[in-house]
């Protein structure tokens, strides 16, 4: 029996490349309050941008905010919970413009703890494995949100940093 390179060892389950994992996690330090990091990720929609903050349209009903970004156009986004200073939990279409009616949507959750002088901020995006049924946008979502977390904590970072 040969060994087969598409599946992991004691799984039944093949694997091909145009699987993406369900989830991405990335985290960042923060030299700010926790009260400083969480007034800026508790704002719907503050991650829409390409790596540098820009003010947004923002309307609440109840727990759906509207955000309208002068580059990127209108987003819903749905409050799931603000648990201030430690955590923010919104759902949207993954990136992508649109009511959250329209499609499978990714939860985004940040969490902010105690680091040293300052505090650790993590986002976990999840819902990927969901989002389309094809593999090529699943794959597009996901690899574009791994770039995009990067930089929108990084973006959290100089905001909190210039305010503290």
């Amino acid at each position: 029996m040969t060994s087969d390179p598409t599946s992991l060892p004691g799984d039944d389950v093949r694997l091909t490349t145009d699987d993406v994992p369900d989830e991405i996690i990335r985290s960042i330090h923060i030299d700010a309050s926790a009260e400083t990091v969480f007034a800026i990720i508790s704002e719907p929609g503050w991650f829409i941008n390409d790596g540098e903050y820009r003010p947004h349209e923002i309307e609440t009903d109840g727990d759906v905010a509207r955000v309208v970004d002068p580059v990127h156009g209108e987003f819903s986004l749905g409050i799931e919970a603000l648990e201030p200073p430690r955590r923010a939990v919104f759902t949207w279409l993954g990136g992508q413009a649109g009511a959250l009616d329209d499609c499978p949507k990714n939860t985004v959750e940040f969490t902010i703890e105690p680091d040293g002088n300052g505090v650790q901020l993590t986002v976990r995006e999840r819902g990927f494995a969901g989002i389309s049924s094809d593999a090529a946008v699943r794959r597009e979502r996901f690899e574009d949100n791994t770039k995009g977390w990067i930089e929108e904590l990084a973006v959290a970072r100089t905001l909190a940093e210039a305010s503290a």
